[in-house]
């Protein structure tokens, strides 16, 4: 099976070298040079990707995988083409297609009888049938359902761990026809393999929703599911701040009960997933009043979180104060959407002094996205986690020196390694034993 893969990015190149480890021929094609002259060398071109190193090495030395900015030699004798090209949405929840839209252009433009179009980034509901469909036929002079097939099957991972999650989720496809929904199964039959799942009710592996529309929604459905009950724990944890309340102790007995799933609070959503979708829902369904709340009251977090520390350490002006964390998670070397950027405005408009520190980026890095780097050593009055970096787990006093008081809005440090700090944590209270 020869597989065209359109978008080499921290989802499109790890799937590209799915497809090709199980036996598909895999053309990638992108826009970037860089990044096709690197995944031709065998190297990843970002990191954080658990095996990709290892994996992308081996199927580029086999001939399984190549890169390519030329859509012709991507295309011309691909018999699938998978689509994880970025859909982006504006501040105020208007999704971008251009990316896409000039994707589609190029695939439609080379589309031949026969061939198989799998669209995988998350879309709003009616997409692929009204907007793609119509685009590839425009382009291509072919009919959808007779000529061509078109799917919709959303990627379903995290970046970081996205070979394990393909095998531990079902992959979910919906097509325009029921020919094109067979034809999807037997492609990603093909390609994946899959964990045994005795706690789900089907077997683990291809799942068929029925309909283009089904699917989309599953995806949007799935993610504004976490924004909606993340932005419940967050409102738990307000309330638990304004009340002397430990919400971890609450929400760990609440979930002793199979019924309840209550997610954790903390001082961002942050990503291209979480906070994004939900407005793509939104997009659909502007009168969805639940989400909508749930999103403002994620997106209000990282101003709380500063509410908070000024409570307990006082007057923020002038106060030399250092961000643990530029990235929207720990472990994983990207800002989309990351709670720094709140933070650190939210900060610096009570007068406050800031500087940002992450294990994942250099000084410079740091400037480029527009923040003062902090230097090691450097005197802090206090501290604000922003992102679950397990290397903050080990750190101490001896780290920030000064420092006297610290948010940990991820409660990811240990407050007995702070035994004269003021440690809160958002709907904790005073984490460190001094304080208690």
């Amino acid at each position: 099976m020869r597989v065209a893969v359109v978008g080499l990015g921290k989802i499109g190149l790890p799937l590209a070298v799915q497809y090709a480890r199980s036996g598909a021929t895999v053309v990638g094609l992108d826009v970037a040079d860089a990044v096709v002259e690197s995944v031709n060398a065998g190297v990843p071109p970002f990191p954080g990707e658990h095996g990709l190193d290892e994996e992308l090495s081996a199927v580029v030395a086999s001939g399984g995988l190549t890169a390519t900015t030329d859509p012709e030699r991507a295309l011309a004798v691909a018999d699938v083409v998978v689509v994880v090209v970025p859909l982006f949405v504006s501040s105020d929840g208007v999704p971008d297609f251009g990316w896409m839209d000039a994707a589609t252009d190029v695939i439609g433009a080379h589309l031949r009888p026969g061939m198989l179009v799998a669209y995988e980034t998350t879309l709003p509901v009616g997409t692929t049938r009204t907007r793609w469909a119509p685009r590839l036929e425009a382009r291509s002079g072919l009919v959808v359902g007779r000529d061509f097939d078109v799917v919709f099957s959303p990627e379903r991972v995290l970046t970081g761990r996205v070979f394990a999650d393909l095998r531990r989720y079902p992959k979910l496809v919906g097509g325009l026809s029921p020919r094109g929904a067979e034809r999807a199964a037997g492609f990603y039959d093909s390609v994946l393999q899959f964990d045994d799942r005795p706690d789900l009710d089907r077997p683990n592996g291809v799942w068929d929703l029925g309909s283009a529309e089904a699917a989309e929604l599953a995806k949007l459905a799935e993610t504004t599911y976490r924004d909606v009950n993340i932005a419940l724990a967050n409102e738990f944890a307000v309330f638990a701040d304004r009340s002397g309340i430990d919400v971890e102790r609450v929400i760990e007995a609440c979930n002793s009960q199979p019924y309840s799933h209550l997610h954790r609070p903390g001082i961002a959503v942050g990503g291209h997933c979480i906070p994004v979708y939900p407005q793509l829902y939104l997009w659909n369904d502007p009168d969805a009043s639940v989400v909508r709340a749930a999103r403002a009251r994620n997106a209000a977090m990282p101003a709380h979180a500063v509410d908070v520390l000024a409570r307990v350490h006082g007057d923020l002006r002038g106060e030399r104060i250092v961000v643990l964390g530029a990235a929207y998670r720990g472990g994983v070397k990207e800002t989309a959407f990351s709670g720094v950027f709140d933070t650190v405005a939210a900060l610096i408009a009570r007068g406050a002094v800031v500087t940002v520190t992450d294990p994942l980026y250099g000084p410079d890095e740091l400037r480029t996205l527009g923040f003062a780097p902090s230097v090691a050593g450097a005197a802090v009055d206090a501290a604000v986690v922003q992102a679950d970096h397990a290397e903050y787990a080990s750190w101490g006093p001896q780290r920030l020196p000064g420092v006297r008081t610290i948010l940990d809005g991820r409660r990811v440090l240990d407050p007995a390694r702070w035994p004269s700090v003021t440690v809160i944590a958002l709907g904790g209270g005073l984490r460190n034993t001094r304080c208690e």
